[in-house]
């Protein structure tokens, strides 16, 4: 007589581990930041993101109400994530320069050591820098739905950056897109060999080139 199998563990439940729900949506933008730096918005499905989360897609949309949210959530997490870590490579205090500081002119610093603490900083979370530099590219299409914030992003930071440079050069608007497109593409070539390349020693030697024009403009104006 055949005896009866015995029977396996059970199935394990993904949701098993309880997390406080603020700490479970923590995990959720963690889990999701990753996936899209490394795939892009478009390559990440939100099962992707439950099964890195040990979550069912039912479980991760109680905490996040679609994809296109989780993108935003991610960002809005990002801005202040960064803007935190700026000001502690600026040595400022939150009165100095705002969260938000591309909204306005930060004050209590001058452009060269806002753009040297925002390389030093992007320097030290690679992760990061990729998640947005993939996402800036897949955003160029307008059906995209990070594109209005990317538009918005660019605006500001370029306004930001031509308001610290009004003393520098009588074309602040010139020096300011000049700096993002230096700062962007020498990231891009940091995130292709980054053992090759010391993003901040790049970056010091391409400032001496643009603020070296600034310096002498102001001299003899």
């Amino acid at each position: 007589m055949r005896r009866p199998m015995a029977e396996g563990p059970p199935a394990r439940r993904r949701d098993r581990l309880r997390l406080p729900a603020t700490e479970r949506r923590r995990q959720i933008i963690d889990a999701a930041t990753g996936l899209i730096a490394d795939r892009g918005f478009w390559g990440v499905s939100m099962q992707d993101i439950a099964d890195r989360c040990e979550l069912t897609v039912p479980g991760l949309l109680r905490h996040m109400e679609s994809k296109v949210g989780l993108l935003i959530a991610v960002l809005e997490h990002r801005d202040v994530e960064d803007a935190r870590s700026l000001r502690s490579h600026l040595g400022a205090s939150a009165a100095e320069v705002p969260e938000d500081w591309a909204a306005g002119r930060p004050v209590g610093v001058d452009l060269r050591s806002l753009c040297a603490a925002t390389i030093a900083r992007n320097a030290t979370q690679p992760e990061i820098v990729r998640l947005f530099t993939v996402l800036a590219a897949e955003s160029l299409e307008p059906a995209h739905p990070a594109h209005a914030y990317f538009v918005r992003r660019q605006e500001l930071a370029a306004a930001a950056y031509a308001a610290l440079a009004e003393q520098l050069t009588d074309r602040p608007d010139v020096l300011a897109r000049q700096i993002m497109a230096m700062m962007d593409g020498l990231q891009i070539h940091w995130l292709r060999d980054p053992a090759a390349t010391d993003l901040v020693q790049e970056w010091e030697s391409a400032a001496e080139t643009l603020f070296a024009r600034t310096t002498t403009a102001v001299t003899t104006s």
